[in-house]
């Protein structure tokens, strides 16, 4: 019965998806993709035939030149998620932040889709939120006003009064709006597919990748619970850096709130986006705004989650003087290895050290294939010689991540989604500053927090986690690469292998890398007596001369020598 049951469902979802599959594959072909359409769609459709469009891209791409390619690849397509609804709008405006893989004018027409959602009448989401408190409207609000003042591809704002008198913004989700972008996202996957299928150069972009990122953005922004509990979190940050009288976070009410609507205080003041009206302001807000920003930053660098959509209409100056901040669905967050490996990236940039900017974003980047680091550390160089010469004060932050970033990408090299993220996050931030009129100095705000938290990582409490893990390391390679072997020959001996020996021509690589795993080896081992003996010296540090490092100290230092020098004569004499 039940195996009936999940049947009958699967019939309903694959129904639904020809059907709606069936649509979006018109409304492509109408808009000149027919040739793109007819790769794998109709194929998916029962009888049904591609229509032609009146004007093919491409013909309009062939009589085009290759610069302008981007603005007619990026009108159509925003034509087609126009017209395709919300998931496909929230798809492109997610494309329209993506400055890393598209062209300046594919991205401009994504940007419009911003303002390209369609409102939901109160009606329509009334039975939303009274679902959702379990009771009447009336037994919650004294009232609520039904014209919305903002909408979105996920949810619509309404402005509201609780009884108690407090004025509130009340956030509910579309009507349907999880089981239509469930429907569209399996479409999405699969168009995404065929096109990478079809085209080199979009299987280059990642089409599909960045669909992976789509979906994990889109648990979050579909669960408004998870937005109260980012947003009491980040309360937390802003406010251990004593910054309750500049910046405010709105009050939450989680008694009002659920998985489909959010209840949460209405901000009184003018958004940064009403660039009139705020420039009334800027005698009071700049100096504010400069101070803000180093709080942003420090949010990034000292605690690893942070605001990731700080745009115009996310900010608002308030009557009282603060600076209040909205829109907790989008956050960002670092660990502490990738805060480090983030710090080292800013830092490389700043003091223009070419290989390390390339040898610390390829520890954080996806490739397919091995680049050629010489050549790349050669075009980065190439693509920041603008730069050089420009003191901290002159150089523009946005613009150096930007030649970095294009540089990568043309290497096909890409960050993944929390790096990208966090650089977009700044950049905007950056551009919030300009937009405004101010030339915020990202770099020279930065600096004085890298070098304290450079400083910190060589402190002894720091030294000795670092050692630490580094012996959770070794002692977790020790216990399971034997447990592995065994597994290896117990399975070797139960079955038929055959073995081929083929001559390769890559014996000296192989040898050098095989001495290279036993130099690191050594040098692991090395690193623990290293820390080890860092311990013993006591805190605070008060050695001012050999004699006042402990006998331990030394001996644990001994020992480290020598491992790393076993390590290196093992590369020497081999």
């Amino acid at each position: 019965m039940v195996d009936l049951i999940k049947t009958g469902i699967g019939i309903t979802k694959t129904i639904r998806n020809v059907n709606r599959m069936k649509e979006i594959a018109l409304v492509f072909a109408k808009n000149g993709f027919d040739e793109f359409a007819a790769t794998g769609v109709a194929s998916q459709i029962p009888n049904f035939v591609i229509p032609k469009s009146k004007r093919s891209i491409k013909d309009e791409l062939n009589e085009q030149s290759e610069r302008n390619w981007g603005r007619t690849l990026g009108f159509r397509l925003r034509l087609c998620f126009e017209e395709l609804g919300p998931a496909f709008i929230k798809f492109g405006q997610i494309l329209s932040s993506r400055e890393d893989l598209f062209d300046e004018a594919f991205i401009n027409e994504m940007k419009v889709l911003r303002d390209k959602v369609k409102p939901v009448p109160f009606s329509e989401v009334k039975d939303t939120i009274e679902k959702s408190f379990g009771k009447s409207i009336d037994q919650v609000f004294k009232s609520i006003d039904p014209e919305p003042i903002g909408t979105a591809s996920i949810g619509v704002v309404f402005k509201a009064e609780l009884l108690s008198g407090e004025q509130v913004v009340v956030k509910v989700k579309r009507p349907g709006i999880e089981k239509l972008m469930e429907t569209d996202f399996s479409i999405l996957r699969f168009l995404a597919d065929q096109a990478e299928w079809a085209s080199e150069e979009i299987r280059y972009l990642g089409i599909r990748r960045i669909l992976d990122d789509f979906s994990m953005s889109l648990v979050n922004e579909l669960n408004f619970n998870a937005e109260v509990m980012n947003c009491d979190r980040y309360r937390k940050v802003i406010s251990s850096y004593n910054s309750d009288e500049l910046i405010y976070i709105p009050k939450m009410y989680p008694e009002y709130s659920s998985h489909d609507v959010l209840v949460m205080e209405m901000m009184d003041g003018v958004p940064f986006s009403n660039h009139l009206e705020i420039s009334k302001h800027l005698d009071e807000l700049g100096p504010k705004l400069d101070d803000g920003l180093k709080i942003f930053i420090k949010t990034f660098l000292k605690d690893g989650f942070f605001h990731a959509d700080l745009h115009g209409g996310n900010f608002f100056l308030l009557k009282n003087g603060q600076i209040g901040i909205i829109d907790f669905g989008l956050m960002g967050t670092l660990s502490k290895r990738g805060r480090k490996n983030f710090i080292a990236i800013i830092y490389s940039l700043i003091t223009f050290n070419y290989e390390n900017v390339v040898y610390e974003f390829l520890e954080v980047a996806h490739y397919e294939k091995i680049p050629d680091v010489d050549l790349l550390i050669s075009d980065v160089k190439d693509a920041l010689s603008p730069f050089i010469g420009l003191t901290v004060q002159q150089t523009d932050f946005s613009q150096v991540l930007k030649a970095v970033v294009s540089t990568l990408k043309a290497h096909e090299i890409f960050l993944p989604r929390e790096w990208f993220i966090v650089f977009r996050a700044l950049i905007t931030l950056d551009g919030v500053g300009k937009a405004l009129g101010q030339d915020f100095d990202i770099y020279a705000m930065m600096e004085d927090d890298i070098k304290e938290i450079i400083a910190s990582s060589l402190s002894k409490e720091e030294l000795m986690e670092e050692g630490v893990w580094a012996a959770k390391d070794l002692i977790s390679m020790a216990r399971v690469v034997p447990r592995h072997i065994r597994w290896f020959l117990k399975d070797f001996s139960h079955k038929k292998y055959g073995v081929q020996l083929i001559h390769t021509g890559h014996e000296k690589s192989a040898k050098l890398l095989n001495q290279s795993l036993i130099f690191l080896g050594f040098t692991l081992i090395s690193c623990v007596f290293l820390a080890s003996g860092v311990f013993f010296l006591g805190s605070p540090l008060t050695v001012e001369s050999p004699s006042d490092i402990p006998t331990i100290t030394w001996i644990f230092w001994g020992i480290s020598a020598t491992f790393f020098g076993r390590g290196y004569w093992s590369i020497k004499n081999n």
